[in-house]
Formats: C-alpha cells, structure tokens, sequence
C-alpha cells in the first residue's frame, strides 16, 4: 500500500489513464475503422495522449476542486 500523501498523484494517473484510453480509442476507431493496424495506431496515440493527460489532470485538478466548491452547496450545518 502507497501511503495516502499519494492519493491524489495516483487518482490522477488511474482516471487520466482510463480517459485517455477510452478517448483515444473512439478517436482511432473514427479515424481509422476496426481493422488491420487498428490496435497498433491506438495503442500509439494512447503512448502519446496519457503523459499529457496525466500532466493536466494533476495540475488543473486543485483549480477544478475550488471550482467545484464554488458550484455546489454546502451541506446543512457545515
């Protein structure tokens, strides 16, 4: 187990992992179809966008929280 001051370093790299995977596939699947080099060309594009993903996900995530802050209601009594 990583100790908790990790946690927002490795929920930023699961879910820009994830994302990233998922919207690079649908890119590639657009651009390309299902077929031969399909899995190559994604596989690329992922290499490529989950760095970048990473790198923006961990630096916007604390103005993104205060945003969220300020577009939700607090709790009763809090």
């Amino acid at each position: 187990m990583l100790p908790a001051r990790f946690a927002p370093l490795l929920f930023s790299l699961i879910l820009s992992g994830l994302m990233s995977f998922i919207v690079t596939g649908v890119a590639t699947w657009k651009a390309l179809g299902i077929g031969g080099g399909f899995t190559q060309a994604w596989m690329q594009a992922w290499s490529v966008s989950w760095p970048i993903a990473f790198a923006v996900a961990f630096t916007a995530a604390p103005l993104v929280r205060r945003l969220v802050g300020k577009l939700v209601k607090k709790p009763a009594g809090g």
